[in-house]
């Protein structure tokens, strides 16, 4: 059953199944954020809708609705000649979540509205029936004391009657189940709220742990709807990228007095790769400069001996550094950004942390990471996006020189050549490149996916050879990598992790198998589907006919299947084999951003207005 979700800008966020029913231990209504963008609360699960009719009572989650996405959720419900429409939002930087129904009716009709409510990190279950919260009801508000978090609950909705009636509600997580993890959670309904409506009318049931609500939900909604309808004007683009931009903004928080990107939706924190990945698609391409630029100060913020974090820790908000590709990356998404912006004064600001990143790359740093006699980079098991470990076993560790990070170094280099120049700095960078190119092209005689160990491995990986702004291959191998990849390894979503003709591949998330044993051999991760756009037209000059036949071939079937009703979130990943069933989180934010990236500057070619600026046959270095 699809899902929908509305999220706050500060990490919380509200989603359930298109039938407004629970599968999930990350389901609720009012999920939390209680050290923005971390440390996920539940505190409301669900409210159960039900309607009466002529002395006749219907429960809403048993009837069919009708769901649809403007800028908003929305279920509707057509009961005879009586329609109720459902919208949920947030209020935008608070732990609030508002329902508003809209009825239209000739006839008296009475509606009640049961919350079942919990408090729980949201990676938990509540095993135990053990009060945890007192309730109290006063002037059309609910107010529910925790007992176990230092949180109130207040549920509000105006003329209404309020019966308590307190009784535990077992939920079962089916999609839990499916993933092995705990499924059965007790919750508890508190009572019941009665609202009598004799003609048309709209009302808000607001929940929400602030102190306060500073304005009124019908004010809180108009300000919420022209926020998300100021994203898409802003965005210069066309409004067939409306659901995508929508969705982009899921992704961005506020983390302090600066930004940050959340991962994916449900269990993800912020995640440096994850974030520098997703950040062109996300802010750049949206013109979200300002937001792009806070990201970006925010991890460099954080950089330490030459290392950009892997993830910030949901519970403990630690910052984990088991990457080697993320400070690449980095470096990558500062030229992304000035392509954009021309913001030579970031440059500089930001010089000191590039000159660093890769000053430790050459001496060498943590997890092993260094520059090799062969001036290429070698580092440790587990420490590219292929980083799964089962107890002390990883799974693909592609140790000492994988392909992608030996493209993503040379793009480096090249780049701080750039920015040497631009600066009036020394180069120290070109002549390395070039020591780097020569090298790499020794031993790259065939297509290896680990260049060292000679490993023959068909993955993904080596479309990063292409799809950087400088590639070290020539156009001949570029062409057969591109050709490679888009018969052994892509699909209607994105591309697989491993072609199905490889020992090892495994087609299927979930069976009788530890699902992360193929979560890099064979499933399937859309937000590879961006760099395979980037390679494919650029092997095709760009020219006009080859980008409206990837549109046609590669992207539209995707955008198909997705449909009218889709909110643009897009999920982590999908399995390898027919149907290509969806896994993971629900919406993920490299999976949105790469699809939105590549749609708009390889598709469609509209590109970064300072591009040129950038180019090197333009700073004389070539």
């Amino acid at each position: 059953m699809r899902e929908w979700l509305v999220t706050n800008g500060i990490g919380g966020y509200a989603s359930l199944t298109y039938q407004n029913t629970n599968t999930r231990k990350f389901h609720g209504l009012l999920i939390s954020s209680l050290n923005p963008p971390r440390n996920r609360w539940v505190f409301v699960s669900n409210i159960y809708d039900k309607i009466k009719i002529n002395d006749k009572l219907f429960d809403l989650t048993g009837v069919k609705n009708n769901f649809s996405f403007n800028y908003f959720p929305c279920f509707t419900y057509q009961l005879g000649d009586v329609k109720v429409k459902k919208t949920v939002f947030m209020q935008f930087g608070k732990n609030t979540t508002i329902l508003r129904y809209d009825v239209k009716t000739k006839k008296p009709v009475t509606m009640y509205q049961s919350p079942v409510i919990t408090s729980r990190h949201f990676y938990d279950v509540n095993h135990l029936r053990e009060s945890f919260f007192q309730q109290s009801f006063n002037d059309n508000v609910l107010n529910i004391k925790y007992t176990n978090v230092d949180k109130n609950l207040k549920i509000i909705i105006d003329d209404v009657f309020y019966q308590p009636d307190t009784y535990w509600e077992v939920l079962f997580f089916k999609k839990d189940l499916e993933r092995k993890e705990a499924w059965v959670d007790n919750n508890v309904i508190t009572g019941s709220f009665k609202k009598e409506i004799k003609k048309d009318v709209t009302f808000y049931v607001v929940l929400t742990v602030e102190n306060e609500l500073e304005n009124r939900p019908s004010e809180i909604y108009a300000m919420e709807k022209n926020r998300r309808m100021n994203l898409v004007k802003n965005s210069g683009l066309p409004n067939k990228f409306k659901k995508l931009v929508l969705s982009a903004d899921n992704f961005i928080v506020r983390k302090n007095d600066s930004k940050s990107i959340i991962a994916g939706y449900h269990w993800f924190s912020d995640w440096g790769r994850d974030a520098l990945i997703s950040l062109p698609g996300l802010t750049l391409v949206t013109g979200r400069y300002f937001d792009a630029k806070q990201i970006l100060l925010n991890f460099a913020e954080h950089c330490k001996n030459g290392l950009i974090p892997n993830v910030f820790t949901e519970r403990e908000s630690e910052a984990v550094y088991n990457t080697v590709d993320a400070s690449l990356w980095f470096i990558d998404r500062v030229y992304q950004y000035l392509k954009y912006t021309d913001d030579q004064v970031f440059l500089r600001k930001i010089w000191p942390t590039l000159v660093s990143i890769l000053d430790y790359y050459k001496k060498g740093t943590e997890f092993n990471i260094y520059m090799d006699e062969d001036f290429l980079i070698n580092h440790g098991p587990g420490l590219t996006w292929m980083d799964v470990k089962i107890g002390d076993h990883y799974v693909t560790p592609r140790s000492n020189k994988a392909v992608e990070i030996q493209a993503l170094w040379y793009n480096a280099l090249r780049i701080m050549s750039i920015f040497s120049r631009l600066l009036e700095e020394n180069d120290r960078y070109y002549e390395l490149s070039l020591r780097v190119k020569e090298s790499f092209n020794c031993l790259y005689d065939k297509q290896f996916d680990v260049i060292d160990k000679k490993d023959l491995s068909l993955r993904p990986n080596k479309i990063f050879l292409v799809s950087l702004d400088f590639n070290m291959v020539g156009r001949k191998t570029q062409v057969e990598i591109v050709e490679e990849v888009e018969d052994k390894l892509l699909t209607v979503f994105g591309l697989r992790t491993l072609a199905p003709n490889e020992k090892g591949y495994n087609g299927y998330y979930i069976g009788g198998f530890n699902k992360d044993l193929v979560y890099h051999n064979g499933v399937v991760w859309p937000w590879l589907m961006g760099p395979f756009l980037r390679s494919f037209v650029k092997v095709k000059d760009h020219r006009k006919k080859w980008r409206e036949y990837a549109f046609k071939k590669f992207l539209k079937p995707m955008l198909n299947i997705f449909g009218d009703k889709w909110d643009g979130s897009i999920p982590e990943i999908f399995d390898g084999n027919p149907v290509y069933a969806p896994h993971g989180c629900i919406s993920q934010a490299w999976s949105v951003a790469e699809i939105l990236r590549a749609w708009v500057e390889d598709i469609e070619d509209i590109k970064p207005r300072y591009e040129k600026n950038y180019v090197l046959k333009r700073l004389k270095i070539i």
